[in-house]
């Protein structure tokens, strides 16, 4: 099957953001005198909205998620925002699918703010025909929200014709909602068996391997 749109998760997919995640996590705990050593136990934060990370991993009420959201975001503006290094391969990719005439969007849990000043940083922009992010308000914040309204400003589109990248298995889950294939990447932070189990159609190793599925 050839796709004609490619809608590509931010976080684990284009570039890696462990370092700056995971810092301003660290300082949005601190401020609950919670103390975290190995960063990699923040790594589940990567991917999944922050707020139901602080509720389901620190058992944090409504309240507390949101200020620790705010808090994070003191950190993550100015300085997390680019600790943070695109995955090798990935300009390449994104220059040969635009040449394929592919329709490349962006579709991520990330605030529209920082996603937009991430791939300005890396130019990338120039990339994208289509930015669909999270709102600074949480009024759409899954990826499955997301996906829904990228669509919507996208137009009349097949969605036989759409493939969704991610690493992570809400990026298969907001695929399958709103009926669309999709691709699980290993080059993230989600394994191979979670992509599996969350029903991806495709599972890649390399970035190059995207492009086989644009032929």
């Amino acid at each position: 099957m050839k796709y004609k749109y490619c809608l590509l998760d931010l976080d684990g997919t284009l570039t890696d953001p462990g370092i700056g995640i995971t810092n301003s996590v660290m300082y949005a705990l601190k401020k609950f005198n919670i103390e975290v050593e190995d960063r990699s136990e923040l790594y589940c934060f990567i991917g999944p909205p922050l707020p139901d990370s602080f509720k389901k991993y620190y058992g944090f009420n409504e309240e507390q998620a949101d200020l620790a959201v705010t808090y994070y975001r003191e950190n993550f503006r100015d300085k997390g925002i680019f600790e943070n290094v695109v995955y090798p391969g990935i300009p390449e990719i994104l220059k040969e699918l635009k040449e394929k005439g592919v329709v490349v969007a962006l579709a991520t849990s990330k605030p529209h703010e920082f996603s937009v000043r991430i791939l300005e940083h890396f130019d990338l922009i120039k990339y994208f025909d289509f930015i669909g992010a999270a709102t600074m308000d949480g009024r759409i914040s899954k990826k499955t929200d997301v996906i829904a309204h990228l669509l919507e400003c996208m137009g009349d589109v097949d969605k036989d014709e759409v493939l969704m990248v991610g690493d992570r298995d809400q990026d298969i889950d907001g695929a399958k909602a709103n009926d669309l294939h999709s691709v699980g990447v290993l080059w993230g932070y989600g394994s191979k068996d979670e992509l599996q189990d969350a029903g991806a159609d495709y599972v890649i190793e390399r970035p190059e391997e995207l492009l086989e599925l644009f032929e």
